[in-house]
């Protein structure tokens, strides 16, 4: 029976995954720049759902579907890379258009949570990650309360992960700095999510 020690390594490799640079972290830095700190909070809200989710997924067996079913993968790995094309097209398209400071509606809210949990459940590393790597690192058999935690580690790294990311990006010096560069930002992070989006359509 598996005991609390061999959640570490999990851990450690739950905060390898979401520390690694890729789509959620130009999602959530962008949004927490040009936003404000409370949506970069619910992006990574967002993310920390789609975590919890992908973890339990994860556990349930859908890998085993997921790994014998090319044409699944392959649809979620389309669906994944145009949704990234999209939002940096999107991004490109306002980069030039003025800050709105007084986008902290309850349908921002909504929508940039929406939108992290949408980028995060198409995202093909994702897919990998909970599809391969970290269905093998769960003990086979694992009693319910190892299950659960496992699940509740995923969703608490994340948000822990993401949420600091807002604090950080969101601080008064980070977003005087992209009200100056703006354009620039924008522009980069766009061209950023494209490349991302057309690897992910494109690459091997």
């Amino acid at each position: 029976m598996p005991d609390l020690t061999e959640l570490m390594p999990i851990a450690g490799v739950l905060l390898l995954s979401v520390a690694s640079p890729g789509p959620n972290f130009a999602l959530a830095s962008s949004t927490s720049m040009s936003v404000s700190r409370q949506a970069g909070m619910f992006t990574g809200l967002g993310f920390s759902l789609a975590s919890g989710l992908w973890a339990w997924l994860a556990i349930a067996g859908v890998h085993v579907l997921i790994n014998h079913a090319p044409a699944v993968h392959a649809a979620a790995r389309v669906l994944g890379g145009i949704y990234l094309i999209w939002l940096g097209a999107k991004m490109l398209i306002g980069a030039r258009r003025p800050l709105n400071d007084g986008a902290t509606a309850q349908d921002a809210k909504t929508a940039v949570f929406r939108r992290a949990f949408l980028v995060s459940m198409t995202n093909p590393k994702a897919i990998v990650f909970y599809g391969s790597i970290f269905s093998v690192m769960v003990p086979a058999n694992a009693p319910l309360w190892f299950n659960a935690a496992i699940v509740v580690l995923a969703s608490s790294i994340s948000a822990c992960w993401y949420c600091g990311l807002a604090l950080l990006f969101s601080h008064r010096l980070a977003r005087d700095v992209y009200r100056r560069l703006k354009v620039l930002v924008e522009t980069a992070m766009g061209v950023l999510l494209m490349g991302m989006g057309g690897r992910v359509l494109f690459g091997r």
